[in-house]
């Protein structure tokens, strides 16, 4: 291998590395961002406004707070150094007086002490910026024991000075030697992000308010209910968003009523030619050969209710509460009255908003399924906050797995399994799952701890 394969392996498992890595804290990330779109609105305007403002209170504390309370101190304590010079030069002053009126001129108030031990230190604050500059100004200018107390009196800072013969106490005002206004800068600065935060607060989710309305109404329009009260609200895009689906929604519907009177048609013109075989064959008499032709006429009318029914689905139907227990019960007696043993149990809240007929309809072809093959049928209904769950169990032969997707296919029968002479046109589990996803659900098959088959219906409530 040369020298530049050898390089550009290198290279490529480093980026594979990096792209790996990077996948990694992609995902990591990802975990700890919210997945709301009001909650990511906000942190889209919270993080920059908290790091603007913790940089900017960075730079003033750094750059202004610190380098002004800095000067101050320095400037008050060459003063007190003046004065103990002032005092150290002028020994006939025995009243001090020239030292007072000294410090009179530059602000501050002298007094002495006799000389002593100094008082022990007092509490300081958690952080006192005025604490530590006085400390390292009084230590770097003059160079002797000192005392400091700026927590016992509110506008007055008071520094003490050991001299030989005496202690020199100097009280000097605390906007003289410490930078006041910046905690009304920090303050200020708080309070107006605080209210501007709040503004924006109240005016995202007024913004937010529209999106959620369109999410609501879509879902509805999925599980085959109206929103009345809805109409474009918002920003314009949010308008055109909503305006594009109430068009949609309105094309839909007039497809599906384009679809229906065509059926109707269709199914009122088949009907008519049926009932002329039917009289025809009254006309004809008795015989085998018109039995068998009544037989097949029969099933014809049977066939066309079928396909009609699969392509009409529940259009124009409203869903309204639904006692889906009271509706099961009734499956049960159906089943019994053609001679099958079946149990019901409901757990939850029975009521629920549905298309009464269509997904009575729904379960009873899954009933009537199980019937055809089983002689025991168990139905169970369940109803949490956001579900409601419909399992029909049988103890019949079942369907393979690899075929539990293929039987809802239109027309299809498992003829390996099933008997022809049964009838039935391969629609039953087609229209069943149909109006199961017109709800916003779906079907599912799989095995039943009866032995046969299971098929759960669940629907959001």
């Amino acid at each position: 291998m040369s020298t530049i394969d050898t390089g550009l392996s290198l290279i490529r498992n480093a980026s594979q590395r990096v792209s790996r890595a990077n996948g990694r804290m992609g995902n990591a990330f990802k975990g700890w961002m919210p997945t709301g779109l009001y909650a990511r609105a906000l942190l889209i305007m919270i993080v920059p406004m908290v790091v603007l403002q913790t940089v900017v209170a960075f730079v003033f504390m750094e750059r202004h707070w610190n380098t002004v309370t800095r000067r101050l101190s320095a400037a008050v304590v060459q003063d007190i150094a003046a004065l103990i010079d002032v005092y150290k030069t002028y020994p006939q002053d025995k009243d001090r007086a020239q030292v007072r009126r000294i410090a009179q001129r530059l602000q501050l108030v002298v007094d002495f002490l006799p000389a002593g031990d100094m008082p022990p230190p007092g509490p300081k604050p958690f952080f006192s910026l005025l604490d530590q500059t006085l400390s390292v100004q009084l230590g770097r200018q003059i160079g002797r024991p000192f005392w400091i107390d700026t927590v016992g009196r509110s506008n007055l800072v008071e520094i003490r000075v050991q001299l030989d013969d005496s202690i020199m106490r100097i009280f000097a005002l605390r906007s003289a030697a410490y930078a006041s206004n910046s905690e009304i800068f920090i303050f200020w600065m708080l309070g107006t992000s605080t209210i501007l935060l709040i503004v924006a607060v109240l005016f995202l989710r007024n913004q937010i308010k529209p999106i959620l309305r369109l999410a609501d109404a879509a879902e509805s329009f999925g599980k085959g209910r109206e929103a009345p009260n809805f109409r474009p609200r918002g920003a314009r895009e949010v308008r055109r968003a909503a305006q594009a689906f109430l068009e949609m929604k309105a094309r839909i519907e007039r497809t599906i009523e384009q679809r229906t009177a065509m059926l109707a048609g269709v199914s009122h013109d088949l009907r008519t030619i049926l009932t002329r075989f039917k009289l025809e064959l009254v006309l004809l008499g008795e015989g085998p050969e018109i039995d068998a032709m009544r037989k097949d006429v029969d099933e014809m009318s049977m066939m066309l209710e079928d396909y009609l029914a699969f392509a009409r689905g529940d259009s124009g139907e409203i869903s309204q509460p639904t006692d889906m227990a009271m509706a099961l019960e009734e499956l049960r007696n159906d089943a019994e009255r053609h001679g099958h043993t079946a149990t019901v149990a409901f757990h939850g809240l029975p009521v629920v908003t549905v298309k009464p007929a269509s997904f009575k309809r729904c379960l009873g072809n899954l009933v009537s399924n199980a019937a055809r093959h089983a002689n025991t049928i168990s139905i169970t209904g369940h109803r949490d906050h956001r579900y409601l769950t419909v399992t029909v169990d049988d103890d019949g032969p079942g369907i393979p797995a690899d075929m539990r997707e293929e039987v809802f296919k239109p027309f299809l029968r498992l003829d390996d399994a099933r008997n022809q002479d049964e009838g039935g046109t391969g629609l039953g589990l087609a229209i069943a799952r149909d109006i199961a996803r017109s709800h916003g659900g779906d079907i599912m098959l799989g095995d039943s701890p009866m032995g046969g088959l299971r098929a759960t219906v669940r629907v959001p409530v």
